[in-house]
């Protein structure tokens, strides 16, 4: 008898907090089944899950969605339609792919995409990264079987006994990071006798964060730090270009080798989105967190609460970076007892083998 291959949909998307989980999940499921399983990924037509999916060697499809506008505008009057044209695209992908189970990461493609499998009776499941459960979970909570969380006290959000605390997957390179110290210093040419400074914004850089390290770049010179510096497609700084080269200052839009940034670094300035947290509690990296002001219902400054409450992290608001950020890392850089504090703390918040959890229970849903 031919054996019949697992057939998964996953959507989500928008960001790469969505994204990258899913997948790590992909991969995971693909690996534990012998390659004896066929995904389709469902995303938003429009955003970054359309490209970063086939690089990985996925197949994926594209819904028309978008969220809704903040401010008044009539792009929200199209919302309604996005929505409806959504669902009904989702019914026909099923329709043809005819999954097996399905899981969703957040975001409004999942949405779409996870109402339409939950009415066709597909086994379901979502994953919620943050501490602060999203619009679309929320929705979808009484629809699906089983939602993955990350953190503690989510039945705030969520059904208990549907919740499985299984956090949030990170790769398996950066699973290993630590032993590859030496290796990432020669990578990035930095001085080995220097304590160095990385900062994470994302794969469209955090403005405040590099306006505020741009204002204080002499600090970090002066400091005789090294500095790697993840600045985003959308921001070019002078003052960094002009450094002497006696300034061990690593400028890059993006940073692909993010094993060995985290192994360089014995300090990172980051945001506090759901993916970056859960990597560096596995890294066990001293912590400086920015929350974006710019995301739904605030979720990134509840995220850096959840470590703060905790003693695993130092939060500085965005308004208040541009004075406070640089003096806080150098402050840092200084005390040896509060880097242990930290390193001990947000290490003790990881989730190891995260994705196979998931895994373990997107495979007891199959009928």
């Amino acid at each position: 008898m031919t054996k019949t291959k697992l057939k998964v949909i996953i959507s989500g998307g928008g960001t790469g907090g969505h994204i990258y989980p899913a997948i790590a999940v992909a991969q995971t499921l693909q690996k534990r089944l012998n390659n004896e399983v066929e995904f389709l990924f469902v995303g938003a037509s429009d955003r970054m899950e359309m490209e970063k999916v086939p690089k990985v060697g996925y197949a994926i499809e594209g819904l028309w969605i978008s969220g809704l506008q903040r401010s008044l505008s009539l792009k929200n009057l199209l919302f309604p339609v996005k929505v409806i044209s959504s669902v009904l695209k989702s019914f026909g992908i099923i329709n043809r792919f005819k999954p097996d189970v399905a899981i969703g990461f957040g975001g409004y493609a999942s949405g779409a995409m996870m109402y339409a499998a939950t009415l066709k009776g597909i086994p379901s499941m979502i994953h919620e990264q943050n501490s602060y459960a999203g619009i679309t979970n929320k929705i979808l909570k009484n629809r699906v079987q089983k939602i993955a969380v990350a953190y503690d006290t989510m039945q705030r959000f969520f059904p208990a006994n549907k919740i499985v605390k299984t956090g949030n997957p990170v790769r398996l390179d950066i699973c290993q990071a630590v032993s590859k110290r030496a290796e990432a210093i020669a990578f990035f040419g930095l001085n080995p006798n220097r304590k160095t400074v990385l900062i994470i914004g994302g794969s469209l850089g955090a403005r405040t964060i590099n306006q505020s390290i741009e204002k204080d770049l002499e600090l970090l010179n002066l400091a005789e730090v090294n500095v790697i510096w993840q600045m985003g497609k959308n921001f070019v700084s002078e003052k960094a270009a002009q450094q002497d080269a006696q300034f061990c200052l690593k400028v890059s839009p993006f940073i692909y080798e993010m094993d060995l940034a985290y192994a360089a670094s014995d300090v990172v300035i980051s945001r506090a989105g759901a993916l970056s947290i859960a990597e560096l509690a596995i890294v066990a990296k001293p912590t400086i967190l920015v929350p974006s002001p710019n995301v739904s219902e605030d979720h990134q400054t509840k995220n850096a609460m959840a470590l703060v409450e905790k003693g695993a992290a130092i939060l500085i608001t965005d308004a208040n970076a541009k004075e406070e950020l640089v003096p806080a890392t150098l402050q840092l850089l200084l005390d040896s007892v509060q880097q242990k504090q930290l390193s001990t703390n947000i290490h003790a918040m990881a989730i190891e083998n995260a994705a196979e959890r998931i895994v373990d229970e997107l495979l007891a849903l199959r009928k």
